[in-house]
């Protein structure tokens, strides 16, 4: 295990997944993999409405502007996070939100196994205990992180899970966080990811979320982080 980090090249197979418009300027949303309406009554149309084409698209058409005004638009996205610390604020925030809804969509699925399955079933046991201790684990840092932010598990250098929690956009693959890593499942906590349906109750809107997991995305994620290492 001699890699100091995490391969930029892993998150580029985990995001080809998603779109191959997603990995190159100018950067573009990719299309829902489900109905809006598809992940209630846990999480509602309305809610995706506003978060998918109002809230992730301002992000991404933000990001692209600048990357435009700060000359970056041929430095690939994995390598601008390595570097953020280096960029603006309005890019690190407009970049890490145009990047983590996009695993945010995919990492949700109305045909949960509503929990973990394969080797990353297995890791989860090994690091954490229990399935149930990783569930507790896991909502404390999303019910618990002040303000807005998100809660993370991912897989560092050494192969090793690990969870926690980010400030406004940030991410486990940029420079200014403490704990840096592979995204393997998130879940975002900023207010207008759940406000119109459950207003102050945050600690509901994750224990939902908790059915919507997509189990068979975060282990190919799994397969795909050790390959890195």
């Amino acid at each position: 295990m001699a890699n100091s980090e995490p391969s930029l090249g892993l998150l580029e197979i985990d995001v080809t997944k998603i779109s191959e418009n997603s990995l190159k300027y100018p950067y573009q949303q990719d299309p829902l993999p489900y109905d809006q309406a598809a992940l209630e009554p846990y999480i509602d149309a309305a809610t995706m409405d506003v978060h998918y084409n109002k809230h992730h698209k301002a992000y991404t058409d933000k990001f692209n502007a600048a990357l435009k005004a700060e000359n970056a638009t041929g430095t690939p996205l994995l390598e601008i996070f390595k570097n953020i610390s280096k960029y603006s604020d309005g890019l690190k925030n407009n970049g890490g939100g145009y990047f983590n809804h996009l695993l945010f969509w995919k990492i949700m699925t109305p045909s949960s196994t509503k929990e973990p399955v394969g080797e990353s079933k297995d890791a989860i046991n090994k690091t954490f205990g229990t399935f149930a201790d990783f569930k507790k684990l896991f909502s404390e840092a999303a019910i618990n992180r002040f303000g807005s932010g998100w809660a993370w598990l991912s897989m560092d250098k050494d192969g090793k899970l690990f969870i926690s929690s980010t400030q406004n956009q940030n991410n486990p693959l940029m420079d200014i966080v403490p704990q840096k890593g592979i995204p393997l499942l998130l879940i975002d906590v900023w207010e207008h990811a759940y406000y119109l349906k459950y207003q102050n109750r945050r600690n509901e809107y994750v224990e939902n979320f908790w059915n919507v997991i997509n189990w068979n995305e975060v282990e190919r994620r799994y397969q795909e982080a050790k390959k890195s290492l």
